[in-house]
């Protein structure tokens, strides 16, 4: 069964065309540079050292929410359709969500918009045993696939990646959810999957815990695709913009000093987020899990230079924006054209950028070890 927004009932649809936002304000427009409170959805089941921590954790502890008077709570679910149904209805305010589940969803008409990047550098791969013979996409014909779940990113990437072989996604795999982590890695090793479709970070969490994995190549195609991306209720944009720019500022500070200092982001994360510990020492557990949150922040920073070079938080080219419809098309998602204006609002970013970055690298090069 596929998890896509084509599959949802009429009447769910319309009743997201009609919701509202969550906490951010009334329908009237909300005072510039007021309190606010926002749900931010995470799109995941699982808490992990991935964007939960270095750009809500971080923002969150150290300050950044609290800077721009916001008060940012967080929800969890099953994958990036998911988090979305969640911005739509109004059980949260913004999520970091799957571009291509955010083109699929304007598609359908449900009332979402991005407003700035996050994962800039594809993080989707195809995994395999290391003495597995299966070698590209050619070779999958009759094969299971193994997904985090059929409404998260991986589902999309695996069809886009068989679909890219020639092959028919629909007859010629199976996708089965298998999660992350242990699970995943269970899976895989005991033969349910024949291979994995997971995130790099997910699949740096199953090296932690001395699996060997081998990797096959993503077809071209796959280069200049954006993954996720922040969206929110496209209803409640224009009343909330300074709402959602404050809270863009916030996290793209938290990113900055996350890329620059990853352990202070981990250990900052184990304090927001203590079930990342799963009873474990942090002593013990930090060096796998800044492994593993320095291998998602590979994929959500530009990938050459520095910190102290980044800039230009949350840009989309027109150019990647095309490439991720192509691909969104290929993936089953969505079956026409989406005008870029119905999908993507980039004039928060000027104001998301408009912060201190040496005052943030300072902080980051000089936080306490604990």
């Amino acid at each position: 069964m596929k998890q896509k927004w084509g599959v949802l009932p009429a009447v769910l649809v319309a009743a997201l065309a009609l919701a509202g936002c969550g906490g951010s304000g009334d329908d009237a427009a909300a005072e510039e540079g007021a309190p606010a409170k926002l749900t931010f959805a995470i799109a995941s089941a699982v808490i992990g050292p991935k964007e939960e921590v270095a750009v809500y954790a971080v923002a969150k502890e150290l300050g950044y929410f609290a800077e721009e008077k916001l008060t940012v709570e967080t929800i969890n679910t099953d994958g990036s359709v998911a988090a979305l149904q969640a911005v739509a209805s109004g059980s949260a305010d913004l999520t970091a969500a799957d571009s291509g589940s955010i083109l699929g969803a304007v598609e359908k008409n449900v009332p979402v918009k991005a407003i700035g990047g996050l994962v800039q550098n594809w993080p989707w791969v195809m995994a395999v045993k290391p003495d597995s013979t299966l070698t590209g996409g050619a070779d999958l014909k009759g094969k299971k696939i193994g997904v985090i779940s059929l409404a998260s990113g991986s589902a999309p990437y695996a069809r886009a990646f068989v679909a890219a072989a020639g092959l028919d996604p629909a007859k010629d795999v199976e996708l089965l959810p298998v999660g992350v982590g242990a699970p995943a890695a269970a899976a895989l090793n005991d033969g349910k999957v024949d291979m994995l479709a997971l995130y790099t970070q997910a699949y740096a969490v199953i090296e932690n815990s001395g699996i060997t994995l081998k990797y096959l190549d993503n077809p071209d195609a796959f280069d200049g695709i954006r993954s996720l991306s922040f969206a929110v209720g496209a209803r409640k944009l224009d009343d909330n913009k300074d709402v959602y720019t404050r809270f863009l500022r916030a996290a793209y500070k938290a990113m900055l000093f996350s890329a620059k200092n990853p352990e202070a982001a981990m250990r900052i994360g184990y304090q927001v987020f203590p079930q990342i510990l799963a009873g474990k020492q942090a002593a013990d557990q930090l060096p796998a899990d800044t492994r593993s949150l320095t291998a998602w922040l590979k994929t959500a920073t530009p990938a050459s230079g520095t910190p102290d070079q980044f800039g230009d938080w949350g840009a989309i080219s027109d150019q990647e924006w095309t490439k991720t419809q192509a691909y969104t098309k290929e993936a089953g998602q969505i079956t026409g054209d989406v005008q870029l204006g119905d999908v993507w609002e980039p004039g928060l970013l000027a104001g998301a950028n408009d912060f201190d970055k040496a005052a943030v690298l300072d902080k980051a090069a000089n936080y306490p070890a604990k």
